[in-house]
Formats: C-alpha cells, sequence, structure tokens
C-alpha cells in the first residue's frame, strides 16, 4: 500500500505538535492514551493497566464516532463515557490499520484543536 503524503505530512503536524507539548515523539498507542485521558477530562498522576486500556478502548471510539462506528450511550458514576458498536471496523492488514488509525486521528485533532493544543497537564504514560 503506498503511503499517502498529504496524510504523512499531516500526521508529521499531530507528532510535531504533541513532540512540542511533551517533549518527545508519541507512538500511535500513546496518542491513542492521550486522546482517552482528554475525553475522559479526568487527569490522574498514575492510571493502572486496565485503565490505560480502557482510555485507549475510549479514544478508539472516539475517533471513529463521526464515521459512525460508535455512538456515546452514557456515562457512569465514575464520568468514564461508554460507547455502543454501530457498525464493524472491518478486517484489514496491519498497515491499512495504521493509515485508517492515522486519518481518523488527524481528523479528531482537525476537529477538537486545530492541530495547534493538547491541554494535558502532568500526564505520565
Amino acid at each position: 500500500m503506498m503511503e499517502n503524503p498529504d496524510l504523512t505530512a499531516q500526521w508529521e503536524e499531530v507528532e510535531s505538535m504533541l513532540t512540542e507539548r511533551f517533549g518527545k515523539t508519541p507512538n500511535l498507542e500513546t496518542i491513542l492514551f492521550l486522546i482517552g485521558i482528554q475525553e475522559l477530562g479526568q487527569v490522574k498522576k498514575k492510571f493502572t493497566k486496565e485503565q490505560k486500556e480502557d482510555l485507549m478502548h475510549i479514544a478508539m471510539c472516539t475517533i471513529l464516532s463521526p464515521d459512525g462506528y460508535y455512538d456515546l450511550e452514557k456515562y457512569d458514576e465514575e464520568g468514564w463515557p461508554h460507547f455502543k458498536e454501530m457498525k464493524k471496523v472491518h478486517g484489514m492488514k496491519l498497515e491499512e490499520q495504521e493509515h485508517f488509525l492515522k486519518q481518523h486521528i488527524i481528523a479528531y485533532f482537525r476537529t477538537h484543536h486545530n492541530l495547534t493544543r493538547v491541554d494535558l497537564h502532568g500526564v505520565h504514560h
């Protein structure tokens, strides 16, 4: 699969913004973790392994919601969002999956942050 030069440039813009904010370039998993924290709106110094996985799930649901894959169902008593799967993400090769996620992450930052800021103070992954 050929890499899309526009996607590459836009992804580098996301990485650059986050690198500037956190002092190192985050990988895809870390970016999903950060989106999850942003969406949860609760910043803690430490998250359990299970909470980190939940945060990444929140991120996945959030970035795929605009395309109808998930719908926000409710928030629980602790303020954690819960999503309902609306349609399946069909099987993709790893490279296609990464491309798909990058496109949705770029769209998320375009919509929510104009690719200019992420407001996550004092978070340690």
